[in-house]
């Protein structure tokens, strides 16, 4: 037997192995598992060259729980170690850094991420066991190995009777960690961190029913059936995953069926998949989905899952995946995408940019090929994809040079416009007296209807633009056509941009519509709004609340939280103008009557009417305005 010390120049490593770690622990079956996978995959590679002379089977990884003795086992069918082996692997390769560990460790408090970096990939085990053995048996005709170590720096390493290839790790799991002797635990470590593992992980038996038939003389058909029950391994991953395949491979039913084994609880389909396949200038695979996601800029983030050659690492993607995309499903792998020593982050690296470009081209690339392919339905999809696209064209450059292709703009008649389409349709009908494009928009079709008529029976086309980041896009689109301004249907400046009624003229004189205005002024609040006297239509509505576009623009860029530091500056004041038709009935009745109670009751009525139709009627205004109401129709 021989006895020795492990080449560690500290005493207290295995103590801050434990404390740096903790917060973290459970990722120690990940570790032991990934270490039994590759010594497994190695062993495979060896065969298939001709190097190893052994036959390679069918090995699994075994995961046993001995609740009694309070030990949990991992045992794989694999390359296995010779004792040197061991010496030089366990004992000195995984604490060549440990000088630079402490350093840099030492004094904080927080999970450092430790595994990894310094070879500590199997030491994990001692995050949860006070001590720890290995038997194993090489692939090569040498006798088998049996390390113990209980915690310390101390060691021992002796001749085992194992005759089968492989190794076995045994854990003495610590009484501060005995949650890991619980069946549930296990499976649920398992089904997180291995569950598309390339190996068949073996966790228990379950039992199976085999059908077997009796013979003919068994007349009636439900007899001719008996089930016999059979234990069986219960194998509990799936090593050959959808996305480790060509997508020449699958169907459009394997990659629904790899939607809902990745979100079980997940009913709904999705909407399309993009399948990434990349080997050069670095490795990448994976599936990503469209759910439908609506207009809900706080749906949930962190549903796609990193991998890394099959092992799990984390569901926080953010670096690797274009923020635009954090909304979608699926699962991402690549070996190249460096880890930190916890493989819990990732480190800024020009290998992770480049990845990040390329999920950003093949999404648009896949996109635009929906489109061409099939327009209607990728209209019919766009209302449940809209605001990841729009959010890309924000954040993305590289998507937004490719949007064009694709991006779509409804109508509130459910016709649909890409940009270039847009231009081409509107540009004889909606330009303004110095020839800029003028495209009208409604961000709520309801609230809005009014002024959508009104734009609709001028013969104006009305777009229906109305997720919460439309503003910001909106300033974007305007920055790259200087020819091009959108206008929202309830907008100040509608009547100034585009006159079709410029030869409509007031009914009322010029001193009129002063006294007019005089009169208006002293009772609407001027805090708020801004009188404004148009000549319209006599079928038109008497009293009309605009917003100045720029003051409502900025306002919804405040509220969806984009546009930089210039919103840090409070609440944004109400401003608004009041359009009174000097063509209409009221107007002149209220211009008439020589009843200042009855003049200021017609002006208050028609400017709470106007109020409403905006939704601007709110509390203590609305009730004041049913209760004059009501006074009225007696």
């Amino acid at each position: 037997m021989t006895t020795g010390k492990i080449n560690v120049s500290v005493e207290n490593i295995f103590p801050l192995i434990k404390k740096f770690l903790y917060s973290d622990h459970e990722i120690f079956l990940r570790e032991l598992i990934s270490n039994g996978t590759d010594a497994t995959l190695k062993l495979k590679h060896l065969t298939s060259i001709g190097e190893a002379k052994v036959e390679y089977g069918n090995p699994m990884i075994e995961v046993k729980i001995d609740k009694e003795g309070k030990k949990l086992h991992i045992i794989d069918q694999g390359l296995g170690m010779t004792a040197d082996e061991v010496e030089k692997y366990i004992n000195q390769v995984a604490f060549s850094g440990a000088e630079e560990f402490l350093d840099k460790y030492k004094d904080s408090a927080k999970d450092s991420g430790i595994i990894g970096h310094f070879g500590l990939g199997f030491y994990s085990a001692f995050m949860v066991a006070e001590k720890v053995e290995i038997i194993t048996k090489s692939y090569k005709d040498e006798p088998a190995a049996h390390w113990t170590c209980d915690g310390s720096p101390e060691f021992t390493l002796e001749p085992a009777d194992k005759t089968t290839r492989g190794t076995e790790i045994i854990l003495h799991i610590a009484e501060d960690s005995l949650e890991f002797l619980e069946d549930s635990k296990i499976k649920g470590l398992l089904n997180k961190y291995n569950k598309f593992m390339p190996i068949p992980i073996k966790f228990g038996t379950k039992t199976e029913k085999i059908e077997q038939k009796k013979g003919e003389e068994v007349a009636e058909e439900d007899k001719d059936k008996t089930f016999t029950e059979v234990e069986v391994d219960n194998i509990i991953n799936n090593p050959n995953p959808a996305w480790t395949k060509q997508p020449t491979e699958l169907s459009p039913e394997d990659y629904k069926n790899f939607y809902h084994e990745l979100y079980p609880m997940q009913f709904e389909e999705p909407l399309f998949h993009i399948h990434l396949n990349v080997d050069y200038p670095f490795n990448l695979t994976g599936i990503l989905y469209f759910p439908k996601l609506g207009s809900d800029l706080q749906i949930q983030k962190d549903k796609i899952q990193l991998y890394q050659n099959q092992v799990y690492v984390t569901d926080n993607v953010e670096g690797i995946v274009p923020e635009f995309l954090m909304m979608l499903k699926g699962v991402v792998d690549s070996p190249d995408i460096p880890l930190n020593v916890s493989r819990s982050g990732l480190q800024a690296d020009a290998a992770v940019k480049k990845i990040s470009n390329y999920i950003t081209r093949k999404v648009a690339d896949k996109l635009k090929s929906l489109f061409t392919e099939n327009r209607a339905d990728f209209e019919q999809k766009w209302n449940d994809i809209k605001i990841v696209l729009e959010y890309g064209m924000l954040s993305e450059d590289k998507f937004y040079e490719k949007a064009g292709a694709f991006v779509l703009y409804p109508t509130v008649d459910d016709k649909f416009y890409t940009l270039e389409e847009i231009k081409e349709n509107l540009a004889a009908n909606q330009t303004d007296k110095d020839g800029k494009l003028v495209v009208l928009y409604a961000g709520n079709k309801e609230a809005q209807h009014s002024y959508i008529e009104t734009a609709k029976e001028k013969g104006y086309e009305v777009l229906l633009l109305d997720s919460p980041i439309i503003s910001h896009l909106i300033q974007k689109i305007e920055g790259d056509n200087s020819n091009m301004t959108f206008i929202r249907v309830d907008s100040d400046h509608i009547d100034n941009l585009i006159k079709k009624d410029e030869t409509t003229i007031s009914k009322l004189s010029e001193e009129e519509q002063t006294n007019l205005k005089t009169v208006l002024e002293a009772i609407v609040p001027k805090q708020t709004y801004s009188v404004q006297l148009e000549a319209l239509d006599s079928n038109a509505s008497p009293f009309i609340i605009t917003q100045p576009e720029f003051m409502r623009r900025m306002k919804e860029m405040s509220q969806s939280g984009g546009g930089g530091g210039m919103f840090g500056m409070g609440n944004m004041p109400e401003m608004y103008n009041l359009v009174v038709n000097t063509n209409s009935e009221l107007a002149t009745n209220i211009l008439n009557n020589k009843d200042a109670a009855a003049q200021e009751s017609l002006i208050k009525q028609a400017l709470d009417l106007a109020k409403l139709s905006q939704n601007l009627l709110k509390g203590e205004a609305l009730t004041a305005f049913v209760k004059r109401s009501f006074e009225l129709i007696k």
